[in-house]
């Protein structure tokens, strides 16, 4: 399975960017797919968590700045984040799990090769 993501880039504080994920490889459509994020200096951060029905979890600390979407029933998920803040400047990587259990913050054994935001103030 490959993961690519895409929609990275700069913007300002207050402002809006959307991330894309496309997993390609697999036959089967995979039952979780996710969004961590690595802020300088710290470790990978879980982001959100959606599956195949379109069920999401978020992370407290982007809860209500941040959506998660999948295309129906297929292996492309989406990131829109909005009111910006330069903490959530770092890299965001795309995550695939064939597990069925929705475990926030558990990531499967899949990683895409991130797509870099950053967050002027």
């Amino acid at each position: 399975v490959q993961l690519v993501e895409s929609g990275g880039g700069l913007v300002q504080a207050g402002g809006s960017l959307r991330l894309s994920c496309a997993a390609t490889g697999s036959q089967d459509k995979i039952p979780l797919m996710s969004w961590y994020r690595q802020t300088p200096g710290t470790g990978r951060e879980w982001i959100a968590t959606i599956n195949l029905g379109g069920r999401s979890n978020y992370a407290d600390s982007i809860k209500d700045r941040f959506t998660i979407t999948r295309v129906r029933a297929k292996n492309t998920i989406s990131l829109q984040m909005n009111s910006l803040e330069p903490k959530d400047t770092g890299v965001y990587f795309c995550n695939a799990d064939f597990s069925l259990d929705l475990r926030p913050g558990v990531p499967g054994a899949y990683w895409g090769q991130g797509t870099q935001v950053d967050v002027s103030s």
